[in-house]
Order: C-alpha cells, then sequence, then structure tokens
C-alpha cells in the first residue's frame, strides 16, 4: 500500500477463524485509527483505509504504521501517505 493517496486497501489472510486487531498508528507510536476488532472467518480478507483518524480528520502526509493481530500472530508494516 505504498505510497498511497487518498486511500489505501489492507489485504491478510487468515488460516483459521481468528479474532482480528487492526490499527493504525503515527509516526509517534500514538494509535490514530481502529480499522477492524472483529472475529473472521478463514480466507483472504481486505479492509480500506480512507487516510482519516478516528475522529473522520484526514491525517497529513507521512508515515504511518499498521499493525494487525490475528490472535498470537502480529505483524506491524508501513506506509506512506503522499498529497
Amino acid at each position: 500500500p505504498n505510497p498511497f493517496n487518498p486511500t489505501t486497501t489492507i489485504e491478510f489472510y487468515t488460516d483459521r477463524s481468528v479474532h482480528v486487531n487492526l490499527h493504525i498508528f503515527n509516526i509517534l507510536g500514538q494509535r490514530i485509527r481502529t480499522l477492524m476488532d472483529a472475529p473472521l472467518e478463514i480466507g483472504k480478507h481486505s479492509v480500506v483505509w480512507d487516510g482519516r483518524d478516528d475522529g473522520g480528520n484526514d491525517v497529513a502526509s507521512g508515515m504511518y504504521f499498521y499493525r494487525i493481530q490475528a490472535g498470537s500472530n502480529v505483524q506491524t508494516r508501513k506506509m506512506v501517505k503522499l498529497k
């Protein structure tokens, strides 16, 4: 999903039914958006981030991180938003 403007799609696969948390963090490590907090079935999934925080405000250009946790598996990836 790099770089993106104004939206990006985060795709992932679950190999079992599991509860998934997907959060967006700014460069300071502050959580700015929760994209998912729900149980999912086995399969391929995708979530669109519209470049907004939880308050509905458009975030500035810069580096962001998404952190996805599915059960005990955790991955963090970086993204760059360009305007």
